[in-house]
Order: C-alpha cells, then structure tokens, then sequence
C-alpha cells in the first residue's frame, strides 16, 4: 500500500521560512515522479511544483517561483519543498503525490491536480 506522510507545517510570520516533508513508502520511490500540490480555505487543489525521479528537472507554479525550492532524497524516500519569503496567501494544506500518468515536468499543469492520498501538513501563514 502507497502510504505518503506530508510534515512541516505550522504558523509561520509572512517573510518566513518552512521546510515541509513526505515520507513515502509502498512503492519504489526512487522511479517515482513527484509533485507538491495545495489547498486554500474555500479553493480547489492547485499545483505548487514537479520534480523528476532523479531530481534533474523541477518546474514550479509562477507564483512560487524563485520562492520554493523542491528537491528529494532517493537515499531517504523523502520529498522536500523548502519554502522562503512566504506570503499570507501561501497558505494553504499542502500534499505531495504524484503527477497523473503520463504527465512531464513541462505539462503536468494542463491536467487537473489528482485527489491527494496523504492527509496533508497546515501552512498558515499571518503576523
């Protein structure tokens, strides 16, 4: 069974700094492509970022850019998305997962995020 543990999260001042993780385990997490995704209160899923199986090609949401760093340890089974600068409306419950079958770094976004299988870490962010 593909379990995803998301961690991290928790109140942060804007202009603050997160460091939020997933653990997965069930499946060979080293082949696997992986994407953050988020929720707003009141809004559907939208995406945050993509990283390759072997972390080579990353892509990020334009209003994430150059803010949120994604990266992996293959070693660890764990996915990261660090977070800076971050802005009242970063917040969000945030998922990681994975990109729907088929999808690339450089197309994931044409497609409707999927349903999140982890029960997702609370970023809020407010002074």
């Amino acid at each position: 069974e593909v379990q995803l543990v998301e961690s991290g999260g928790g109140l942060v001042q804007p202009g603050g700094s997160l460091r939020l993780s997933c653990a997965v385990s069930g499946l060979p997490f080293s082949f696997a492509d992986m994407t953050w995704v988020r929720q707003a209160p009141g809004k559907g899923l939208e995406w945050v970022s993509f990283i390759k199986y072997n972390g080579r090609s990353t892509d990020y949401a334009d209003d994430v850019k150059g803010r949120f760093t994604i990266s992996r340890d293959n070693a660890e089974n764990t996915l990261y998305l660090q977070m800076n600068s971050l802005k009242t409306e970063d917040t969000a419950v945030y998922y990681c997962g994975f990109p729907p079958p088929g999808a690339t770094h450089s197309n994931y976004m044409d497609h409707e995020p999927p349903k999140p299988l982890g029960q997702g870490t609370q970023v809020t962010v407010s002074s």
